[in-house]
This record gives structure tokens, C-alpha cells and sequence, in this order.
């Protein structure tokens, strides 16, 4: 983050904005680096004035879910026919498919937020939601929801303890982490009712 922070002190006027931006639609496309470097760096560079704090919310909120937004619509348009060629068919099959749409029809909406937390599965997950048809006006909702819990979070720990900015790194971690367990929570509460709802039935 050092060299990160470093490269985008030397940028004038909007380069900063226009980086980080760029960055956050890459990492909304499968750009394999954390966000909350980005969001740490435009908050420190708020801290020391090269950037305004709400401008840089605004920018790197439409980074995330403008990225976001490109992935679930590559996956409405192009992932039926990316499910039949390739490693694609072998990994998303019908099977697959069928279960995930069920598992979206009965708590999608806190899948998509559980996936905005987690790195590694949110580009799937959302590929997965346009593919399977979720309907948009849910997803952005709740991917819209999430970002707005972590994206000021993280600029704003940055901007407010940038005099202390290990201790604000681990803090807004823990943060993190905690939103996540909750979130994961939520979803097991309901994956076991599922289940049970189920064994019932039979």
C-alpha cells in the first residue's frame, strides 16, 4: 500500500480519482487485488488534502459497483454460452446451475451481500446471479447496500486515523471481519431452516 500511496501523491487534479476508479472496475472484473488497499490509499490521500473525502467516496463507489454491475451483466448475456464450451461446461453444470438458481430464489439477496465481503467469491457469485437471471433491481440493491458499508468505512478509517494507520488498518479489519461473521450468521440461520423445512417435508 506504501508504493500504492506513494505513486498517487505524485498524480495531479483527477489522476488520483481516475486510478483509483480504474483500479476498483478491474478488481469488480476479477482483478486479483484487494480493494481495501485502494480505499485505504484515497483515504490517507484525503488525510493529507490531495483529495477530497466525499469525492473520493463517490468515485470509488461507482468503481466498485459500476465493476460489479459489468460482471453480473457479462454473466446474463454470455453465461449460457460460456456453460456449454470449455471448462466452463464441466464446472457449471445443469445440476449446478438448477441448485444454485434455487439457492438464489430462497435467499439470494444475502448471498450477493455475504459476496461484496469476500474476494474471492464475488466475481462468481455475481457472474453466477446474471447467469441464472436474478433479477437486477435485487442485486444492485443488496451489492449496492454492502458497498456502502465498506466503501465509506474504509476511506473514513484511513482519513480520520491517518496519523495512526496501522492501528486504523487493524481496526477497520476487524470491522470487516465482524460484518462478515454476521452476514455469514444470517445465511446459516437460513440455509438450516432450509434444511429442516426440507427433512420436514419428507
Amino acid at each position: 500500500m506504501e508504493q500504492l500511496v506513494e505513486f498517487l501523491l505524485y498524480q495531479q487534479g483527477i489522476g488520483p480519482y481516475f486510478i483509483a476508479f480504474s483500479i476498483l472496475l478491474a478488481c469488480g472484473l476479477g482483478l486479483p487485488l484487494p480493494e481495501d488497499i485502494i480505499l485505504f490509499a484515497m483515504g490517507l490521500l484525503s488525510y493529507y488534502g490531495l483529495t477530497d473525502l466525499t469525492v473520493s467516496i463517490v468515485v470509488c463507489l461507482l468503481g466498485v459497483l459500476i465493476g460489479d454491475c459489468m460482471i453480473y451483466y457479462f454473466g446474463l448475456y454470455y453465461g449460457k454460452k460460456l456453460t456449454k464450451q470449455g471448462p466452463f461446461k464441466k464446472f457449471l453444470t445443469p445440476e449446478r446451475l438448477k441448485q444454485t438458481k434455487n439457492m438464489f430464489h430462497k435467499w439470494g439477496n444475502k448471498v450477493i451481500l455475504a459476496a461484496r465481503f469476500m474476494p474471492g467469491l464475488r466475481s462468481p457469485t455475481f457472474f453466477s446471479a446474471g447467469t441464472l437471471h436474478l433479477p437486477f433491481r435485487v442485486f444492485i440493491f443488496y451489492d449496492g447496500l454492502a458497498a456502502l458499508l465498506s466503501v465509506p468505512l474504509l476511506i473514513g478509517v484511513a482519513f480520520y486515523f491517518g496519523d495512526h494507520v496501522d492501528r486504523a488498518i487493524q481496526l477497520s479489519r476487524k470491522v470487516q471481519h465482524g460484518i462478515i461473521l454476521l452476514i455469514l450468521g444470517v445465511v446459516l440461520v437460513f440455509v438450516l431452516k432450509y434444511f429442516l423445512r426440507s427433512r420436514y417435508r419428507k
